[in-house]
């Protein structure tokens, strides 16, 4: 059995990486694959680049936005196209190992319908393709995790960042009981998890498949750069969203480490007034008030704890 598997391939500035990151999917040991590729109004030659190394693959769908309208709305615009049993988000500075989407199909195949995503280890690499970390290996460094979670990880998700994004494959059924992505936030991935988690259970490849592209002008090196800013807004929609999906007190609990560690980012850049909406919201779920505030008062004097 040889699946249909969709990667929608977005593009946004990516022109010097772009050649790379598509003929890692062209490379792809399994062959039943449908490529689209969306950009989202680069003003570099992206465009360029992308016609010319799809001249000859009358198969492939490009659409390009006339102005920029956003990862979530983009990426929507490729899934309303998607004909795959499987989805693949992919970022046109990334790269796929050959293996990847045989890996991750076979092991979602094997593992059942209530496994709706697959996702594994990646090593990151710079603007060069040097490699300059592995993702795990950086999570286990700062003692984030020990085990890598998977099954049931809603609980796990709203803690701590362990999933690396471009890893994921992800059955169609998942983004049709989600509607596709929030287009009213400015990043995807959060939100993905929190929701798409209260349904399915994940399966973790131990393998590094794949190679993410760490940038100092990515969307999530610059979450927390500024003061109030659309993704640190997300970031709270999606706070808000978990809170009425928990259903025990344990996730409860996890939510409540998120909303004070948010909290914490908020105070240290500058955002008092989402900080305040932080606070109210762990008051609602009962989170602990005066922890919050004393590590507030801690960072306002100087004495900055920056564990989570």
């Amino acid at each position: 059995m040889n699946p249909l598997v969709s990667v929608i391939c977005i593009s946004y500035n990516h022109a010097p990486f772009i050649s790379e990151a598509l003929n890692s999917v062209f490379k792809q040991i399994h062959t039943e694959i449908q490529v689209i590729i969306m950009d989202d109004g680069s003003t570099d030659n992206s465009v360029t680049e992308i016609e010319k190394l799809v001249l000859d693959k009358p198969e492939i769908t490009f659409i390009t936005n006339t102005k920029n309208e956003g990862y979530t709305r983009t990426f929507n615009k490729g899934l309303a196209l998607a004909k795959g049993d499987y989805i693949v988000d992919f970022s046109l500075d990334d790269v796929m190992h050959p293996d990847f989407l045989s890996e991750s199909v076979k092991r979602l195949e094997m593992v059942g319908g209530e496994y709706g995503v697959s996702f594994c280890n990646a090593d990151y690499i710079n603007q060069s393709s040097t490699v300059v970390g592995n993702h795990n290996d950086i999570l286990r460094s700062k003692m984030l995790i020990q085990e890598i979670p998977q099954g049931d990880v809603f609980e796990m998700v709203l803690k701590r960042y362990f999933i690396c994004t471009p890893t994921m494959v992800i059955r169609k059924p998942v983004f049709d009981r989600m509607g596709g992505y929030d287009e009213d936030l400015a990043y995807e991935d959060f939100d993905f998890w929190v929701r798409s988690s209260r349904h399915y259970h994940y399966t973790y490849i131990d393998k590094g498949l794949m190679q993410k592209r760490k940038l100092k002008t990515s969307m999530s090196a610059m979450r927390y750069r500024h003061k109030e800013n659309d993704q640190m807004l997300s970031i709270f929609k999606v706070c808000e969203k978990a809170f009425q999906l928990c259903k025990t007190a344990s996730e409860l609990k996890a939510l409540n480490l998120r909303l004070a560690y948010e909290h914490r980012q908020c105070i240290r850049n500058g955002a008092f007034e989402l900080a305040d909406k932080y606070f109210a919201l762990a008051k609602t779920a009962k989170g602990n008030l005066l922890k919050i505030k004393i590590t507030e008062l801690l960072i306002r004097i100087g004495i900055d704890r920056k564990a989570f």
